[in-house]
């Protein structure tokens, strides 16, 4: 799946980062926690969060995330948008809920890792 279908999918407003819409996405995680992020998540392209700190940046810079997705209508603030230019990252916020942005993207075929933990 491309960033660009997931914008689209979840209605979402591109923050910044638009020159990397059409990178591929295979997986995606959403949490609030970034202790469980950092702990569970393998090999995860596409965070979906209401955090919204410059840890939420940070932590997806070290998983090799390439988007981050604020539900829930929250915006970053400029230091984490001007955080994910520098680090390549897409910001994107939806109005959806966490529940029915993560539905909505694996009915669109969009999956986990597979971690069961």
């Amino acid at each position: 799946m491309k960033i660009s279908d997931i914008r689209d999918l979840l209605e979402a407003e591109v923050i910044c980062g638009e020159e990397h819409l059409d990178r591929d996405v295979y997986s995606a995680c959403g949490s609030d926690m970034m202790s469980d992020v950092l702990a569970y998540v393998k090999d995860q392209a596409v965070l979906l969060t209401g955090l919204v700190n410059s840890q939420v940046i940070r932590t997806a810079e070290m998983m090799d995330m390439i988007c981050i997705v604020f539900v829930r209508s929250k915006k970053p603030t400029e230091d984490m948008v001007e955080l994910a230019r520098e680090s390549g990252v897409v910001l994107m916020s939806s109005k959806k809920r966490m529940y029915e942005a993560c539905g909505l993207l694996y009915t669109g075929g969009l999956r986990g890792n597979g971690v069961t933990e």
